[in-house]
């Protein structure tokens, strides 16, 4: 039917289904389309390969290895393999990565932090391929299963420890706000501050990328303001190593002249020093749990919630002081 509505051959079609090379864009489109309108699946009667597929987009490697530890852990007692797949960026040119594993066709896919789209879904959907996400970036479609961390109840912990320690004046160095994770963690930050009886001031707030160069230089132009913060409040542990940087640049000493907040909780956050106060993610835990869902999906049952989130933890080290008087 689909090949007949698209105006192809039945083989055209299964090259699309199986993302194999040889057709035209304009064709593949429409022929994707069709399969999603028609909410087609491909018979099951078709083994998938025996390989647990987890596709990261714009992830460090330290928590990919978090991740990946806790896939491996699930797969392994189903005697299954598991691949990786980086995907440098949503809009290369090219196939896409669903396409690319259509052609793999493994028994589902994890998608990490991965900006994947209503078609690429659908396309999998397609191929018989189930999909969960894991810490997605933007809102899961309403039909994609999905894993994260608390990570309002993160920020909110990060702040009261700080609001605890007597500062007032307190910054923020978030994430980019396109990421739900970074708007939840800045949010908690300002309900417990709002709760405290403190306001969050806006000037004292600043947005980048998850990265040691953008909490470097967002640091360096807080930490040099005439009436700078007392304590900084990260989006992630490599902001905060950014501002220690910065800090140190400028002369001040954690936390003697600043307190500083990671998140993540990252091997290099016990190294650095002072080791980083911050907010723990049960990354490996993310990753066992995204994974044994994935493998209820593949065994036909559904889960029985749609979206998991994983306590977050507060560790308190040495990065965090009383401000000086």
């Amino acid at each position: 039917m689909i090949a007949q509505l698209a105006g192809v051959s039945k083989p055209t079609v299964s090259k699309v289904l199986n993302g194999r090379t040889g057709v035209a864009s304009e064709t593949r489109r429409r022929v994707e389309a069709l399969l999603r309108e028609h909410g087609y699946r491909r018979p099951a009667a078709i083994a998938p390969a025996a390989v647990i597929e987890v596709v990261f987009y714009g992830l460090e490697r330290h928590m990919a290895i978090e991740i990946m530890r806790g896939v491996e852990q699930v797969a392994r007692g189903h005697e299954l393999a598991v691949g990786f797949t980086e995907v440098a960026s949503p809009t290369a040119p090219g196939r896409s990565w669903a396409e690319e594993l259509l052609a793999r066709h493994p028994i589902g896919v994890l998608a990490v932090h991965a900006a994947f789209t209503p078609d690429q879904h659908a396309l999998l959907a397609a191929g018989a391929i189930p999909l969960v996400a894991l810490d997605p970036s933007g809102e899961p479609l309403h039909a994609t299963p999905s894993v994260g961390a608390t990570n309002w109840s993160g920020g909110i912990a990060a702040a009261r420890h700080l609001l605890d320690l007597g500062h007032r004046r307190i910054a923020v160095v978030g994430g980019p706000l396109d990421s739900l994770g970074a708007r939840a963690r800045l949010e908690g930050c300002r309900a417990a501050m709002d709760a405290a009886g403190v306001r969050l001031d806006d000037r004292l707030v600043r947005a980048g990328e998850f990265t040691f160069e953008d909490g470097s230089a967002l640091g360096r132009e807080l930490l040099s303001r005439p009436d700078p913060p007392t304590a900084v409040l990260c989006g992630n542990d490599l902001q905060a190593l950014g501002v220690y940087a910065a800090a140190w640049r400028l002369g001040l000493r954690i936390p003697d002249d600043l307190s500083v907040v990671g998140f993540d909780d990252i091997d290099n956050t016990r190294w650095c020093c002072p080791p980083m106060t911050t907010v723990r993610q049960p990354l490996a835990e993310m990753g066992a749990t995204a994974a044994r869902m994935l493998m209820d999906l593949a065994a036909g049952d559904t889960p029985v919630q749609s979206r998991v989130e994983l306590a977050t933890t507060l560790v308190v080290r040495d990065s965090t002081a009383p401000p000086r008087a």
